[in-house]
């Protein structure tokens, strides 16, 4: 019988071992056990503390995986001046968020509102009845929820949010017996989803208890079958819109070939192109999550579920579309995002991070819709400068020149041939086979 592959062992009770052993398993996998063992503990905190802290945000952790934190500076939002912290691992997103905010600078800035801050979560139940008998409950049924999550509503309600409004919602035609109760939550500076988990819970199994008192429901309708209680990401109504505006004059100097009308036509003809072909409208969005998503790390927030309801929306009208729009009216060039962001500044990571902490310090403690404002202008800011690329100059000559010195790592390039890998570059197209070629030259010289 041939031997097991180590990689084929099923490893049982691995969560409750300790972090040395959890790294010896992982290392038995590799070639190089030694090597593997050094290289995942180079990359602990030698603050023991802070380290601790970091093990315990997820489980069986066995290191810590590093990215860059950057800056962009001069990004004015609503009158305000923001050093903003980027969390990402590719620096033309920093560069391009940084030179637009420059530009954005001199030319009024970045207006944001914030349009609704309301997040749902939704009790997904099976009841055998007709929709109008619900509703003739339903009044006394909510009064009797809130109730019954009192206990967990009382500090959010101290702080202005709490629970706003529950719908039932009849999907039998779709599921048999299929309802919903969909409630909607202020949860104020925090993401909240803990909060809104808990409540719906509580709400569950009270939903229970009130079918089974209702003495005009027939014994069949007082049995009520939750499936499971959960916030959506969707949230259409915790939305954000941020604008930029100039003269068509303003844009004069974007393209020596291009006047500023030209360039504003240009470019409103590209996001256009975004708005009905929904290859480049993923592309087109996953530029302005580049920079929404590198705020959202850098300050603890979920930047996964940010992006799922941001998806959503762009395909709320049945075809997934760019997420921001265009107007050229009277001389004047206008380019808008509106984008979903639901984002906390207390709670979670925003506060056990030490650098989410950090982050949040810098920008001024901003409240959630001051944060949310801050994102969707840098995710303007880099989808700006993404379009002014590619209807320009193209992308991939700044790209490329961002990227240049992860290709000169790549062939362990030293300081020296780094230096005149930048100089000639200047100059040149980087690719990687130029770069290649140039490495080798000077080397043989």
């Amino acid at each position: 019988m041939p031997r097991r592959r180590k990689r084929d062992i099923i490893i049982k009770g691995f969560s409750k071992l300790l972090k040395e052993d959890k790294l010896k398993i992982v290392a038995d996998l590799m070639d190089n056990q030694i090597e593997t063992i050094e290289l995942l503990k180079s990359f602990w905190h030698a603050d023991h503390s802070k380290q601790k802290i970091f093990d315990e945000f997820s489980e069986n952790t066995i290191s810590n995986f590093y990215i860059p934190y950057g800056v962009a500076p001069n990004m004015i939002v609503n009158g305000h001046n923001y050093l903003v912290p980027l969390v990402i691992e590719e620096s033309s997103v920093v560069a391009a968020a940084s030179s637009s905010a420059r530009f954005w600078s001199e030319h009024g800035g970045f207006h944001a509102e914030v349009v609704d801050v309301m997040k749902i979560g939704q009790v997904h139940f099976l009841w055998k009845g007709e929709k109008k008998k619900f509703l003739a409950v339903f009044d006394k049924l909510k009064h009797y929820l809130k109730g019954a999550a009192s206990d967990i509503t009382a500090n959010m309600e101290a702080r202005g949010g709490g629970i706003v409004n529950m719908e039932l919602i009849d999907m039998t035609d779709q599921i048999e017996n299929y309802f919903q109760i969909k409630v909607s939550f202020d949860t104020v500076d925090s993401m909240g989803a803990n909060f809104i988990n808990s409540c719906l819970e509580e709400f569950a199994s009270a939903l229970q208890q009130f079918c089974r008192n209702q003495e005009t429901f027939t014994e069949e309708e007082k049995e009520c079958r939750i499936i499971m209680s959960i916030l959506s990401n969707y949230t259409p109504q915790c939305l954000v819109k941020a604008w930029v505006e100039c003269d068509f004059e303003e844009l004069d100097k974007m393209d020596k070939d291009l006047t500023g009308r030209q360039f504003a036509e240009k470019f409103a003809l590209a996001v256009k192109i975004a708005e009905v072909d929904v290859y480049r409208a993923t592309t087109h969005n996953k530029g302005i999550f580049n920079g929404v998503d590198a705020v959202a790390i850098a300050t603890g927030n979920d930047f996964r579920a940010i992006e799922a309801a941001g998806h959503t929306y762009a395909a709320k009208n049945g075809q997934y579309r760019s997420l921001s729009h265009v107007e050229l009216k009277d001389g004047r060039f206008v380019y808008s995002l509106s984008i979903p962001l639901a984002m906390g500044t207390v709670g979670g990571l925003t506060s056990l991070h030490p650098l989410a902490k950090h982050s949040l310090e810098m920008l001024g403690k901003p409240t959630a819709k001051e944060l949310m404002m801050i994102a969707a202008s840098v995710g303007l800011a880099n989808n700006f400068a993404a379009i002014r690329s590619l209807v320009t100059k193209g992308i991939q000559i700044g790209h490329m020149k961002m990227h240049l010195m992860n290709i000169l790592n790549h062939f362990q390039a030293t300081k020296e041939e780094k230096d005149k890998a930048v100089e000639y570059f200047v100059d040149h197209k980087v690719s990687f086979a130029n770069v290649s070629k140039f490495i080798q030259e000077i080397r043989v010289k």
